[in-house]
C-alpha cells in the first residue's frame, strides 16, 4: 500500500514507559498503537463507538485475529506517523491494516481482523448498512469485497 491509500493519519510520541532496555519500543506496545488508531479512524470516518453500532444496531464488534509484521524498531521519543483504513469489508468481517512510519521509514504494518456479531449470542452478524456505507463514503480506496 502507498502513505496515499490511508485517508486516516495520526501523529504519536513514542513514551518511555513503552520502551525496553535498548530504548526501543517493546513489541506488545505496537498492538496498543494499531488501537488508538483505530479507536481515532472511527472518530474521523464519523462512526460514535459504541453509540452507532451496538446500541443503534444491536451488534458489537469483537478482534478474532491481529498480526504485526516488524520491518524496523521505534524508540523512545520517536514521532510516529500512524496509518490506518479498511482494507476488506465481507458480510459480517472487516480487516483494518495499519502502518506505521517514522518519517518515509517504513516500521510495522499491522492488520486487526474484526467479527461483527449478537453481543449476546457471539454469533456472527451482517455489518450494518449505514456503518459500511460511512467506511466506504470515507475511504479513499473502497474496501475490497
Amino acid at each position: 500500500m502507498a502513505k496515499e491509500d490511508f485517508r486516516h493519519s495520526m501523529p504519536l510520541r513514542v513514551r518511555w514507559a513503552e520502551v525496553d532496555p535498548q530504548s526501543i519500543v517493546f513489541n506488545a506496545h505496537y498492538l496498543t498503537y494499531c488501537d488508538i488508531c483505530v479507536t481515532e479512524y472511527w472518530r474521523d470516518a464519523g462512526i460514535r463507538y459504541p453509540e452507532d453500532v451496538l446500541h443503534a444496531h444491536g451488534v458489537d464488534i469483537f478482534v478474532v485475529k491481529s498480526t504485526l509484521e516488524y520491518h524496523a524498531s521505534a524508540r523512545f521519543d520517536d514521532v510516529l506517523d500512524i496509518r490506518g483504513r479498511m482494507a476488506r469489508m465481507g458480510r459480517s468481517s472487516m480487516l483494518f491494516r495499519v502502518e506505521m512510519y517514522r518519517g518515509d521509514e517504513h516500521l510495522i504494518t499491522g492488520e486487526i481482523v474484526y467479527v461483527c456479531a449478537d453481543p449476546e449470542s457471539k454469533t456472527s452478524a451482517p455489518i450494518p448498512g449505514p456503518v459500511r456505507e460511512t467506511i466506504e463514503a470515507y475511504e479513499v480506496v473502497k474496501p475490497a469485497g
